[in-house]
């Protein structure tokens, strides 16, 4: 059996790669009984970790949200990609927040990380946005999923705004809120960095269905111009990531690892091959074309796999 610090260790781990543990599963995990397992749990407990316990004889463990933040535990590879993610941070408006946050998670680094940290020279190109209160882009998400009424002032007008907020998204290094506009009876689209909001937020209301029903294409209705081809797709990568290389999409976050992205290009071909710069995993969305435009690319690159080299 491993020690107890090791162990507790491997509990927390485990408690924070998924959401809910049945108790029989961690003493299997870590090869202990499952007595072992509550007394482990009731040490982190008292370490300020707020793991909720289910009752039943599946009853398992969760480890939930306090107030206060307690300690995190990354691998190796998790603290340094978390690093390079803060580092690599443009557009938005949130670089300087995402700077005071590297030099917090660097400084309790153990030195052999700090170092692989260090020797990473990444300049992240992107066009520069203007500066965004990251507590605004807070405020704006709460009221999206609680469909709270949002109230703000915007740009330089005295008067205050009521609009029904809809989605935050990027484009173009800057962030946007879809919403219906209350006292224009009309959906807009909102600069971030020109609102103020005011609190507290307005009563809730029953969202409404957005024109064509995807917010994506809605972004990309709202600044389409030059480009004949315009295709969408689902990568399996960070919203914030695709929006840094992508300045001229429109990006939405379907989860931590996940993303939408709405692209256009001059040429199908030339759409899906931007696409594949991405090196992930794409689900195409629509059109049929791009969707072809993709299998004629991998024919290509296939037949390119195949020949000899030209020296």
């Amino acid at each position: 059996m491993p020690k107890t610090s090791a162990r507790l260790l491997a509990l927390l781990s485990l408690l924070q790669a998924r959401r809910d543990w049945p108790g029989a599963l961690l003493a299997e995990r870590l090869e202990v009984s499952a007595r072992t397992v509550r007394r482990d749990v009731d040490r982190l407990r008292e370490l300020g970790y707020p793991i909720a316990t289910a009752k039943g004889p599946d009853g398992g463990y969760r480890l939930g949200a306090g107030a206060d933040l307690p300690p995190l535990l990354f691998d190796d590879e998790q603290a340094v990609a978390l690093a390079v993610a803060l580092r690599t941070v443009t557009g938005g408006g949130i670089e300087e927040a995402a700077a005071r946050a590297l030099t917090t998670v660097r400084q309790v680094m153990p030195s052999r990380l700090r170092h692989r940290v260090d020797a990473l020279h990444v300049t992240a190109v992107s066009p520069a946005g203007p500066t965004v209160d990251p507590s605004v882009l807070a405020t704006l998400s709460a009221a999206v999923h609680a469909h709270e009424v949002l109230r703000f002032g915007y740009a330089s007008s005295d008067a205050p705004r009521r609009a029904e907020p809809h989605h935050l998204v990027t484009r173009g290094g800057r962030w946007y809120l879809v919403a219906w506009d209350l006292d224009r009876a009309d959906w807009r689209t909102f600069r971030v960095d020109r609102m103020t909001p005011r609190v507290p937020n307005g009563p809730r209301f029953v969202p409404r269905e957005l024109p064509g029903g995807d917010v994506a294409a809605f972004v990309a209705d709202r600044f389409s111009g030059k480009d004949e081809c315009r295709g969408e797709v689902i990568l399996d990568l960070p919203a914030n990531v695709v929006s840094t290389y992508a300045a001229d999409g429109v990006v939405e976050e379907l989860g931590p690892d996940r993303c939408r992205l709405v692209l256009g290009a001059w040429s199908w071909v030339g759409l899906a091959a931007s696409i594949g710069r991405f090196d992930a995993d794409v689900e195409v969305v629509g059109p049929e074309e791009l969707r072809e435009a993709f299998g004629q690319l991998a024919r290509r690159y296939a037949a390119a796999a195949d020949r000899p080299l030209s020296l």
